[in-house]
């Protein structure tokens, strides 16, 4: 095959592969705000099936025990490689928590959700997989863009094992918040391979610092943001299943996390409002980096939207999902808006 249109193909389906992954966040976060985790209580399978079931009548004979034994089983072996890995603290924690002996009653909605969120994700997983062969078209070029498609693709793999600890924990509150930072981790190689494709052969930008660091301190606090917004949700499990259902209180039972989500999402605001700045100044109106910053100014907004949302009208479903999939846009913009400070990949990319 001609290695120009290998080259094509592989920035097609990388493209396709990180839209892919922002659906998978979006399908993550139905799960996450539908309470539909453990709708399949065994990985891969779901109650031993390809097709999960529709009714309670197709289940697996003494289902509950079966997965519980099988589920306490894996946990004794997750533990033992925290210990050997020196975190003896969380290995004794997971082996404490009773939480995980727990049976899940079946929910075919709940079921059928999870189900669907997994399929998605092998069928993102089946593009990584062809991100990692096409990306050898530019062997000669870029041996970078090699090299991080094969990492990118290991980090799947270690993702779906993760993935499988998330359900046999039965949803651990920092398992969970790991889970979420590798799926941004693993955007955030897959977008990297996108540029370095889009951008080979165009000059570097000569950008000033201040852009830089600046875009730099975005991205940092986006990510602390995330991580205290996924730390708030674990937080507000733990009150609602105290609580049960007095949703009203569980945004006031949350504690200081939900206090410092809100102040970072304030120095988030601040932070971009000084980069737009710095963007509109330096670059002109229909350059990449000037699209990204006001996508991922659009985008704050509506982010601070759904926040103002989750906290007055005591957490809706439907706004706790379109929160994760916000952030996770955000993450992408400043990501790829930090990349394209350094070397475009847009033609019209460059100072006024």
């Amino acid at each position: 095959m001609n290695i120009a249109v290998s080259q094509k193909r592989f920035q097609k389906i990388n493209l396709i592969t990180i839209v892919l992954l922002f659906v998978l966040i979006l399908a993550g976060g139905v799960v996450r705000s539908t309470g539909s985790g453990m709708g399949c209580p065994d990985w891969p399978k779901c109650f031993g099936r390809y097709v999960p079931p529709t009714e309670s009548s197709e289940l697996p004979a003494d289902y509950k025990q079966k997965y519980v034994a099988g589920r306490e089983a894996k946990n004794q072996r997750f533990a033992k490689t925290l210990d050997v890995f020196g975190f003896s603290d969380l290995a004794t924690r997971l082996r404490q928590d009773r939480s995980i002996l727990v049976p899940e009653e079946f929910n075919a909605a709940k079921t059928w959700t999870e189900y669907i969120n997994r399929l998605i994700g092998a069928i993102s997983g089946l593009f990584l997989l062809l991100t990692a062969v096409y990306a050898f078209s530019y062997s000669k070029e870029s041996k970078l863009i090699v090299f991080l498609s094969i990492l990118n693709l290991i980090l799947v793999g270690f993702q779906g094992w993760l993935g499988s600890i998330v359900v046999s924990t039965n949803l651990v509150a920092w398992i969970v918040t790991v889970h979420m930072l590798l799926a941004l981790a693993i955007l955030a190689l897959s977008i990297t391979t996108y540029h370095l494709a889009k951008a080979y052969g165009k000059p570097k930008l000569d950008t000033i610092p201040i852009i830089h660091i600046i875009a730099l301190l975005a991205l940092i606090l986006s990510i602390v943001q995330i991580t205290f917004g996924t730390e708030v949700r674990e937080k507000i499990d733990a009150v609602a299943t105290r609580l049960s259902g007095y949703r009203d209180g569980w945004v006031n039972s949350a504690g200081q996390i939900f206090t410092q989500h809100r102040d970072v999402a304030i120095l988030v605001l601040v932070i971009n409002i000084m980069l737009y700045a710095l963007i509109r100044r330096h670059f002109s109106r229909h350059s990449i980096q000037q699209q990204l910053m006001s996508f991922n100014f659009l985008i704050i907004m509506l982010q601070i939207v759904t926040g103002i949302v989750l906290s007055y009208l005591a957490l809706p479903p439907f706004a706790q999902t379109l929160h994760i999939v916000f952030a996770s846009l955000m993450f992408g913009a400043q990501f790829y808006l930090m990349l394209n400070l350094y070397q475009s990949a847009n033609r019209q990319g460059g100072y006024k």
